[in-house]
Parts: C-alpha cells; sequence; structure tokens
C-alpha cells in the first residue's frame, strides 16, 4: 500500500511539474507569462511590472454622506506596453454614479508615460494627468486616491484594509482560457474602508464608504475564442465577499475558465460552481449595446454547504462609459445585492465588456 501511495504521488507530481512547464516564459512578443509559484514581494508588486504587456490597478465603491445620500465610484488606471516595447501608454477612468438622481458621470484620460502620466516600479505610485492612487503607509497598506470626472465632479479619498490581501487562482495564477498565456497575476483588497470629500456640482459631502481594488498583471487576458467578460466584486453585510468572472465564448456560453469564488472574512477563498441568469437587460442609446444589467446568481454557500441565490440590481440602469478614447465601450455599475425573499445583503459592482463589440486586450 505505501508503495503504491508513493507512486501515485510521484505520477501527480510528474504530471504537475509537466504541466507547469509548458507555461512559457514568455508571449511571443516578448512579454512576460505569469508563472506558477511566483513569490511575492510587497510593496514592490504593489508597484508596476514592465516585464508584462497589460496592467490595471482599479477600484470600485461605495460611499455614503452624513444624511444617507449614497454615490457609487471607479477608478481605474491602466498600462499598456507598446507592441515594440518603446513606450507605456497609460489610459484611465473615472466614474461617479449619484443613486438620488440616477446620474451617471465619466471621463477617460490617455496619455503616454512622461510628464502627464506613470507608475513606479518599486511601490504603488500611479498618475495620470491630475488622478492619483498612491500607497502613503506601507506597514498598513493606506492609500489615497485622487480624481474626478471634468468640472462636474471631484473626490479625495483615503482607503485603507479591512481584511489581508487576497492572491486569486491556482498556484498564484489566475486562469483566462486555455492558452497557456492567457492568465494573470490577479492581487485584490477586497474591502478598503474608505473616507474623504466628494464634490459634486459644487456641492460638497464628507463620505465614508467601503471600496473594492484589484491589481492585475498580464500580458494577454483572453483567449481567442473568448469576446468578452462578466465580473463582479461582491461584498456581502456578513463580512464575507465574491470575486466572481464569467468568460463569453462567441457563441454566447462560458468558457471554462470562469470562475466564482468566495473570500471569508480571515480572507481564505473558496470556490464554487455557479449558475448565471439574465433577469434585465439595458439597451445603451448611444453604442447600441444589450446589457445583462440584472442577473441572478445561484451557487453553494462554503459555510453552510446550501444551495444560495442572490440578484446583482443596478442602482441606475445607464452606467455605461463610452470608451471614447480607449476604444472598448463598456457598462460598469454600482448594484445592491438582493437575497432572494428581497432582503438586502451587500452591495456589488457588476462589469460587463465585449457588448458593444469584441473586446481585445
Amino acid at each position: 500500500m505505501k508503495n503504491r501511495l508513493s507512486s501515485i504521488i510521484g505520477l501527480l507530481a510528474a504530471l504537475t511539474a509537466g504541466a507547469y512547464a509548458q507555461v512559457p516564459p514568455t508571449t511571443s512578443g516578448g512579454f512576460a507569462v505569469p508563472q506558477p509559484g511566483h513569490e511575492f514581494s510587497f510593496p514592490r508588486d504593489h508597484g508596476a511590472h514592465p516585464e508584462f504587456k497589460l496592467e490595471w490597478w482599479y477600484l470600485t465603491g461605495h460611499l455614503y454622506a452624513k444624511d444617507g445620500r449614497r454615490f457609487g465610484y471607479q477608478a481605474t488606471f491602466f498600462r499598456n506596453a507598446a507592441p515594440d516595447k518603446s513606450t507605456d501608454i497609460y489610459l484611465a477612468h473615472m466614474t461617479l454614479t449619484d443613486v438620488k438622481t440616477g446620474g451617471f458621470h465619466e471621463q477617460e484620460r490617455l496619455n503616454r508615460a512622461g510628464w502627464d502620466a506613470g507608475s513606479a516600479a518599486d511601490k504603488l505610485d500611479v498618475h495620470n494627468g491630475p488622478w492619483s492612487l498612491r500607497m502613503t503607509n506601507v506597514a498598513t497598506n493606506r492609500m489615497e486616491l485622487h480624481g474626478g470626472v471634468r468640472a462636474e465632479a471631484r473626490f479625495a479619498l483615503k482607503l485603507e484594509p479591512a481584511k489581508p490581501l487576497v492572491i486569486f487562482g491556482d498556484n498564484g495564477v489566475s486562469r483566462k482560457g486555455a492558452e497557456p498565456t492567457a492568465a494573470s497575476y490577479y492581487l485584490t483588497f477586497p474591502r478598503l474602508r474608505t473616507e474623504g470629500t466628494l464634490t459634486l456640482n459644487e456641492e460638497t459631502f464628507a463620505v465614508t464608504g467601503e471600496t473594492w481594488m484589484d491589481h492585475e498583471i498580464s500580458s494577454s487576458q483572453l483567449g481567442a475564442n473568448q469576446v468578452g467578460w462578466d465580473w463582479a466584486g461582491i461584498q456581502f453585510t456578513d463580512g464575507r465577499e465574491i470575486m466572481f468572472y464569467r468568460l463569453r465564448l462567441r457563441d454566447g456560453s462560458a468558457d471554462a475558465a470562469s470562475s466564482l469564488t468566495w473570500v471569508d472574512s480571515a480572507s481564505r477563498t473558496k470556490k464554487s460552481s455557479f449558475k448565471w441568469e439574465v433577469l434585465t437587460r439595458w439597451k445603451s442609446p448611444s453604442t447600441g449595446a444589450d446589457y445583462p444589467v440584472r442577473v441572478r446568481i445561484t451557487t453553494t454557500d462554503p459555510a453552510t454547504q446550501k444551495e444560495t441565490v442572490f440578484i446583482l440590481e443596478p442602482l441606475a440602469q445607464n452606467q455605461e462609459l463610452a470608451g471614447r478614447l480607449g476604444g472598448i465601450p463598456y457598462w460598469e455599475g454600482a448594484c445592491r445585492v438582493l437575497a432572494a425573499d428581497g432582503r438586502v445583503i451587500g452591495s456589488a459592482y457588476l462589469e460587463l465588456t465585449g457588448y458593444a463589440k469584441d473586446l481585445k486586450l
């Protein structure tokens, strides 16, 4: 029995080693590919990774004024290397959703690396024009975000983790498709305590709330037959979260690399199978894209081992970014999370890409 067990363990180890060996160190263009077993080092890995083609720091959050007025916001900084590696291109998106009025404000910035845009390689320090995200205390991972939307809105926020960093994926690599290069390093602060000021149309609010932050590092985010994705960062009132992405194929089905991962109160992760159902769609009057903005997700709760159902319901229908500079229209919206009986059990941001046209990264 002992010899048989040793043989099985040896075979599994050989197969695992063989699978890892098949991951190329670089893409055909010479950019790095995420490798299994990578040892992360912080604060350095919160910074830029110029050996990879594509990288983003992605914040979505829910803010509340003292009078109860609610807002949603997005702040995203993209770094994209030129094919010849001669420079980096920086794209940034900012949005603000005013739940009271249903108003949605959005702006993009596009700059080459240099005076107007850049990112540090040894720490989190990225900017695009007057917008910036910086880690101000590496011991506590405290950050400051400065952003806005033209003359309509501006915000200055301080963010600090309420729970430890999560590294999603298997052995440090988050798979996005069958191709060996379709993968990323996926680092997340799933719950950041947030406070600061927000000004909208010259009215200033002191705000508090919670933010979700992703930092993804890759050189090829999609497989050849994938046209886009549906992503959600869900924060439940019980202190847990879900990170979800459904990678869509050309026929509308989900790629096998799609994933739903629970995050418990100690930031430990557990994957679960899921079912995705569209309840309500919204058609954009500007791009014609038909987005599934209200959805039902069925999965297994790892705490109870029972089936659970929840609904993501948008706080405003029109939360579409036009993609005038980046060329990629998509819907990124603040949502409430409802239990099957209609109780509010959390907040979320839902991202829907590839509906106006196939996503190319």
